[in-house]
């Protein structure tokens, strides 16, 4: 039977990710996932290549006392509360209006001294409302793998360059796409396989370090094709049916 191979969440959308044993998963997603992200001088939310300098920033949010560190790749620590007292926004999300608020503190000094143009950071109103389209994404090692030998590589790449909520072990490569529409369980929750996943320039980019080091999108084109709707795909999207904790190990079983 499949499993969870590994957690993949962050409180700070596009940094550097936490690998968890456990995580709890409400109904809008993984709680403590994405509750903040970035945004330009002009208030939108970065997206794209314009992301790649800030994958490598570690972020730790301390829940009990609301509390969020941002430890940058140049060696600068950028800390304080996590209270969003700045001005508000509405910020496009794949089409969804999300309403959050800007941080106020030394957040834009430092990002921007980072990254080289201005960055602020901003937190949701609502928890799950950061997330890009559904609360859960799904990949198996299995299709990583067949990526990577389709890619002509000898080991696969690291899977964490899909950002995907949940990865999988003990699956046929490619067997995620298979379970749209039916439920699956993982460990406590409950959850419905939605449809795959557009990818983006972001996962040519190594976890890491944010720098280039994998043709990911042309070689999905190469042996999977575009989509209907003109899309590169690989992974699941998922909705929350029964909230529940899962950990790492837990049995990953389609039900329907």
């Amino acid at each position: 039977m499949p499993t969870v191979a590994r957690l993949n969440v962050t409180p700070v959308k596009s940094t550097a990710l936490h690998n968890p044993e456990r995580i709890m998963l409400e109904r809008h997603g993984a709680v403590g996932n994405r509750e903040f992200f970035f945004v330009g001088e002009d208030g939108r939310r970065f997206s794209g290549a314009r992301k790649s300098p800030l994958i490598p920033i570690r972020a730790e949010y301390d829940a009990t006392r609301d509390h969020l560190t941002l430890r940058l790749p140049d060696g600068i620590v950028v800390d304080g509360s996590a209270d969003p007292s700045g001005a508000p926004l509405i910020v496009d999300f794949y089409g969804r209006p999300v309403p959050a608020r800007l941080m106020d503190g030394d957040w834009e000094e430092g990002l921007s001294r980072y990254a080289g143009h201005v960055v602020r950071l901003a937190r949701v109103d609502r928890p799950g409302d950061a997330i890009d389209v559904k609360p859960v994404t799904l990949v198996s090692l299995a299709s990583v793998a067949e990526l990577s030998r389709r890619g002509g590589q000898d080991r696969p790449v690291d899977a964490r360059r899909f950002r995907m909520l949940v990865e999988i072990d003990g699956c046929a490569p490619h067997e995620e796409d298979t379970w749209s529409g039916r439920r699956v369980r993982i460990g406590e929750a409950e959850i419905r396989v939605g449809h795959p996943v557009p990818r983006c320039v972001i996962t040519t980019l190594d976890p890491d370090t944010g720098l280039r080091d994998f043709p990911t999108l042309s070689v999905i084109r190469s042996y999977r094709g575009v989509s209907k709707d003109k899309e590169l795909e690989f992974g699941v999207y998922g909705d929350v049916v029964t909230p529940g904790t899962i950990g790492v190990g837990d049995p990953v079983e389609p039900l329907d």
